[in-house]
């Protein structure tokens, strides 16, 4: 059950997240939002890969205003379509089918809360999506571990994949991004998985289950994960990589320094480093049409902030480059973004890599946020860039 400040926070985040925006840039109108939604289901791109055309249709049909209960309810009626469907089928004995209708409906509950629960609605949809990811996971083939690790009077939760052959496994730790959890990076990890690599996936600080905000130190965290896996017999510790995405490429390149001793890799897709975090970036980046919609109310929730003020003066305290950490030898690092990326600067690539021990970067001239482009989807740069350079790095390779 939700705490009823919780829910006074969130409707206060919404309503100081709209004044942000309005001094800021403009935002989409409905129907602007509304025709970009459906862009980008029919092109089955971030963030509605997955999600079905005819289904988004339907859903936006539904939505008569910004709010976001407005938003959660059109979405979560999908959802609850799926689940009632995979119910069904699971009685009838239909396995194959349910686990499919399961999935498709923690999907939709997932984008009913996206990107970030700033209302009761969105808190609901969150919620519901993760009990339906449950049920997902209850008949999927491979054994998927919901693992709760004790954590400063709360707990880190998070998924374990295990191969069944090859054991101790290397294994990757990889870490959400601002408006993703830890749930679809278990989803795609068969990639790691027919390498013979574990996977275990949490959420950013800040985000999701994490149990606290993003601050300076919040990296310990993932090192309290890391103190946990070393002591599970099925996995190699000596070979590991952490792989962050977006926002959590942050996370990535400080444990890469911090963690190095017992890091083989670590990979830092779309990071902020420094530039990311200064108020002249913030306020050009906050009106990006890249991102959907609400990402400063996205942004404001992982620091715990609701004003523009407070956010623009929260930033720069976790630079790397202000607090001295990029100068520092870090463990072998592959950098990845696009040249346009209008949501974290390209000059915090450059940065990174020209600083401290020598890193490999992989840059997209064409692309924007994390490299993507028309050419370069999000899975294309995952399967054929990111995954063969993790086996490589822990003896894994094909």
């Amino acid at each position: 059950m939700i705490a009823f400040r919780s829910l006074i926070a969130a409707a206060a985040l919404f309503v100081a997240a709209t004044t942000a925006q309005a001094q800021i840039a403009p935002a989409r109108t409905l129907d602007e939002l509304k025709a970009e939604t459906q862009s980008r289901a029919d092109r089955n791109v971030y963030p509605l890969t997955g999600l079905k055309a005819d289904d988004t249709r339907e859903a936006l049909a539904k939505i008569n205003s910004l709010a976001p209960d407005d938003w959660a309810a059109a979405w979560s009626s999908i959802g609850e379509r799926y689940a009632a469907q995979a119910k069904a089928e699971e009685a009838a004995g239909q396995k194959a089918n349910a686990m499919a209708d399961y999935r498709q409906s923690w999907r939709y509950y997932s984008f009913a809360k996206w990107p970030v629960t700033n209302s009761p609605g969105k808190v609901k949809a969150y919620e519901t999506s993760l009990a339906v990811f449950q049920d997902y996971l209850r008949l999927y083939d491979a054994s998927i571990e919901t693992v709760r690790i004790p954590f400063e009077g709360k707990e880190i939760v998070g998924y374990l994949r295990v191969p069944k052959e090859g054991r101790p496994a290397p294994f990757v730790v990889t870490i959400s991004a601002l408006d993703s959890r830890k749930e679809e990076s278990i989803e795609r990890s068969d990639a790691y998985l027919k390498r013979g690599i574990a996977v275990f996936a949490l959420d950013m600080v800040g985000t999701g289950q994490a149990p606290i905000k993003i601050d300076t130190g919040a990296e310990r965290m993932y090192s309290k994960a890391l103190d946990y896996l070393a002591t599970r017999p099925e996995l190699d510790a000596k070979r590991v990589v952490i792989q962050g995405n977006s926002w959590s490429g942050h996370w990535a390149a400080r444990l890469a320094v911090t963690e190095r001793e017992r890091l083989k890799g670590v990979v830092v897709q779309g990071g902020p480093i420094h530039e990311y975090f200064t108020p002249e970036w913030q306020k050009k980046a906050l009106g990006t049409r890249e991102y959907l919609f609400d990402l400063f109310a996205a942004r404001a929730a992982v620091y715990g902030v609701s004003t523009l003020d407070d956010f623009l003066a929260y930033g720069p305290r976790l630079s790397m480059k202000t607090d001295g950490t990029i100068k520092k030898p870090s463990a072998p690092t592959l950098l990845v973004n696009g040249d346009n990326d209008t949501q974290v600067p390209i000059a915090d690539l450059d940065i990174l890599l020209h600083n401290g021990s020598p890193k490999e970067a992989w840059v997209n001239p064409a692309g924007a946020h994390m490299g993507r482009s028309a050419e370069w989807s999000d899975g294309r740069i995952f399967e054929q860039i990111v995954v063969p350079w993790v086996a490589r790095r822990i003896g894994n390779a094909e």
